[in-house]
This record gives C-alpha cells, structure tokens and sequence, in this order.
C-alpha cells in the first residue's frame, strides 16, 4: 500500500504541473463584492470542484442567496464513505473568492495574468505574482494538491482519511450567506471533529508556525449628512456645517492620548493577556523594526496602545481603523465646494470575548452622543466576525504541529494573528468545532495590495505539510 514517502515523491516530481494548475485557477478573476465578475466567480468555483473531484472525493456545488443563486457559490466536497470509516473526520475550509485590484496602475504585471518571479538576494524568494496567490488560493492550493497527491500515487482517497470540503466564494465580501448555509446543514457539520484552515502565516521564511488564534472583525459605514446640496465654500463657508470637517473631528476623538480607544465599555469583555502567554511570546524574538522595514517604515513608526509591544497588539488587543474616507470634490484640479455629505469606513478588531455587534451599537451609540450641529447620521453595518481562540493541547492540533515539523524540518511555534476569519467563530457558535489553522503566506506576501505573492517554498512546504497531516489522521484509526 503506497504511503507517505511516495507522497512526497510524486508532489516533488509533479511540482511545475501543480504550480500550473494554480496559475491557471488565478487566471479567474473571482472578485465576489464586484457584480460584474459574478459569472467569472462561478467560474473559479467550478474549477476547484473539478479539482476535487480528480481527486476522487464527491462534489456538490450549492447555491446561496434568497433568492437561490443570488449568491455565490459554496462547493462542497466529501471522502467517499467519510460516514462509515474511523478515525477523525476533519472539515477543511477555504475561499475562492479575491479581493478587488485596485490600484490596478500600481501592479507590475497584469493582477490575473499570473507570473512566476525569480528570487532576489536579501529579498523575496521565487514567487508567484496574482491576486489570490496567497489569499486564498494559493494557501488552498496546498491543500487540493495534497489531496491529488494521495490519490496519484495509488492510495485511497485522501489516503483513506476522512474529510469535508467546504469552498466559500463570498469571504472577501463579508460572508453574507455563510451563517445561514451553517445553520441550514449544522447536523451535517457537527459529524465532524476539528475544522483545518489554511489562510493564515509562519513568523518568517524558515520558521512555520500553527497559529492558535485570530481577531474578531466589525466592519462599519458612517455618513454625516449636512445641508441638501453641495454649496459655494465662499458664499457658505463659516456659514453652515461643513460635513467633511464635522466628520473629521468627530473621528478624531475615537483614541485619547494613550492610543486607547474611547468608546465606552469597548474594552469590557477584552480577554487580559496572560503572564505565560505573553513571557512565551517574547522568546518568539520577533523584530518589530525589521517587520516596519519591509514596508517602508523607520523604528520610531512603532506606534500603538501605551503599555502592550507590538506584537501583543496585534494579537491580544482591540483595535479601531478608519479604512477610507471620503466626502466633497475628489477629482482633478480645483472645486470649492462644502459637500452634502461626508463618509467613513470604520472597521475594529476584535480579541476574545468582545462580539461583533455590541461593538458596532456601541460605537454607532458613541457617534450619535457627538452629532454636529443640523447634521444627522446613517450607519450601516457590512459585517462582522466572532474572534477565535483554540485550545492549543488537543490531539488534533498536536498533530499538526508534528505534520508540520514533518514537512519543515522545524517545529512550529504556536502564534495568534492579528487577521479575522470568521468562519472560525461562526463554526465554534453554530457547530461546536474547533479549528486548528495550518498556514504558510508571509507578512510581505502584500495580502489586499497591488503585487501580492506566494513564494513557492511556502507552498511547496504547505502541501508536504498537509499530506503529513493526512497520514497523522491515517494513523489515528
């Protein structure tokens, strides 16, 4: 019976093979918030259900959306038999969707006309360039060909293992139709014993990591409304309120001196980071200049809550950002005008157990408390996510860690990430799983930014790292 070694034997002689199967899935322009691209998102889904279903697992493309459809596709895919075989069964999730391209101007090579770069010495190594390469495709990549890989070299389907594949295509546009497909097939969900996501990062190039947490998200609109018209700024200014500087200041008063975040009970159900956890996380020596460095920032660019180093603010404490704002002329040359209106994007990060929509009432409540004078307010909330922390001595985990240490030649350090995945939490709620998050994407991958990469090492040790966790599971029969 063929194992792990031929395993790793046909993933390393097939590796262009599959480096082109990925190039040709970033080929597809699955941008979900974008309705124009909607066919092109059904597109990617059927392509990784083709995938899997080369890869001998069953497959079932489900509609989302009222009506039916509206939505994008889900891609659902299981091990045959996975009722009736022993040993765990694991639910792997992962997205097909994109983020938009914008600043299309700024990337080097055409965002879907994937390429592969060679190394460059003291900087990135080979690499593919695409939108998805790492977020998520690539990372999923990983996954599928270890699935291929186990079925190629003459085994069972993956190996025998027992496996649920979810594929979302909306988690870049907020996940709109997930948490009702959850509650809808929740039964068919809680037969399985531990959710694997890889969409999250290692400290650097040679040093993996399985990450044990993840921020929550709220991710809020605000829209001060001012006079009926856009007006002269000569005839009006000093006259009326103009919405662009009200909102600014208003803005403004969301973090007092000490960086902390003034809305009233936003810190209540924030999880105190622990003495263990955060003596363990120094021994990690992770260097906060050279993380500033990579994107173009000095030292003194460390800036953040008072009291907590940069990395227990990335993975132990709340945050509030102002993602866009906008309001009044924007266009070329001169327009002097007081706009009618003046808006802002506002997300928070969110740690362990603050909830998504307390945070969004309560800073909604907090705008309403400073409402300039003849102004008025719309809010709107685009979506949230429960933060996830995972017990880190689970068997299903200590196995991972081992697949890992298998597959790097290193053991990985166990880390939190300042990201959000939202399924997490959503699963934990709705189905009861925890998730053990098995992820190789850089911090200079540039995730949501024109050039985004995935170096083919890091893929190259996440599908060795994932055919190692499928004979773990194998031997946990």
């Amino acid at each position: 019976m063929p194992g792990i070694n031929d395993v790793l034997t046909w993933l390393e002689t097939n590796e262009n093979q599959s480096v082109s199967r990925l190039i040709d899935w970033l080929k597809i322009p699955s941008i979900s918030t974008d309705p124009a691209y909607k066919a092109d998102v059904r597109r990617a889904a059927e392509w990784a259900a083709a995938h899997l279903h080369e890869s001998g697992l069953r497959v079932e493309i489900h509609e989302t959306g009222d009506p039916a459809g509206s939505g994008h596709p889900i891609v659902l895919a299981t091990t045959p038999d996975v009722g009736l075989a022993s040993g765990p069964h694991v639910l792997f999730y992962g997205h097909y969707d994109v983020q938009p391209v914008d600043p299309v101007d700024l990337w080097e090579s055409g965002p879907f006309e994937p390429v592969v770069k060679p190394g460059t010495p003291g900087g990135p190594g080979e690499r593919i360039v695409a939108r998805g390469a790492s977020d998520d495709k690539g990372q999923v990549m990983m996954f599928l060909e270890a699935l291929r890989a186990w079925k190629e070299a003459g085994s069972a389907v993956a190996g025998g293992a027992r496996f649920t594949v979810l594929l979302e295509g909306e988690e870049e546009s907020g996940s709109v139709n997930l948490d009702r497909y959850l509650r809808q097939s929740a039964d068919r969900f809680r037969e399985c014993d531990v959710c694997l996501i890889s969409d999250t990062g290692m400290l650097s190039r040679e040093r993996p990591a399985i990450t044990y947490g993840v921020r929550g998200l709220t991710y809020t609109e605000i829209k001060l409304h001012g006079p009926d018209q856009d007006l002269h700024s000569g005839l009006w200014g000093g006259r009326c309120p103009n919405p662009n500087n009200e909102l600014v200041k208003v803005l403004a008063q969301l973090w007092d001196a000490d960086r902390r975040i003034t809305i009233p009970g936003f810190y209540d159900a924030v999880r105190p980071l622990g003495a263990d956890e955060r003596a363990a996380w120094q021994k990690l020596n992770v260097n906060a200049a050279a993380a500033l460095r990579k994107i173009g920032l000095p030292p003194e660019a460390d800036i953040g809550e008072a009291g907590f180093s940069s990395l227990e603010r990335e993975w132990a404490r709340p945050t509030a950002e102002i993602n866009g704002i906008f309001g009044g002329y924007t266009g070329a040359g001169a327009k002097t005008v007081i706009p009618a209106w003046a808006a802002a994007k506002v997300s928070f990060r969110l740690v362990a157990d603050q909830e998504p929509q307390k945070i969004a009432d309560a800073f909604f409540d907090w705008c309403r408390e400073r409402t300039p004078p003849g102004c008025r307010w719309e809010f709107h909330l685009h979506s949230g996510g429960d933060p996830a922390t995972v017990q880190t001595d689970s068997p299903l985990l200590r196995a991972a860690s081992a697949a890992v240490e298998k597959a790097c030649g290193r053991a990985p350090a166990l880390i939190k990430s300042g990201g959000s995945i939202p399924v997490a939490g959503q699963l934990k709620a709705i189905c009861g799983l925890e998730t053990v998050f098995m992820g190789f994407g850089l911090d200079d991958d540039r995730v949501h930014s024109p050039n985004e990469k995935f170096e083919l090492s890091c893929y190259r040790m996440g599908a060795r790292s994932h055919a190692w966790y499928i004979e773990h599971l194998r031997a946990m029969r």
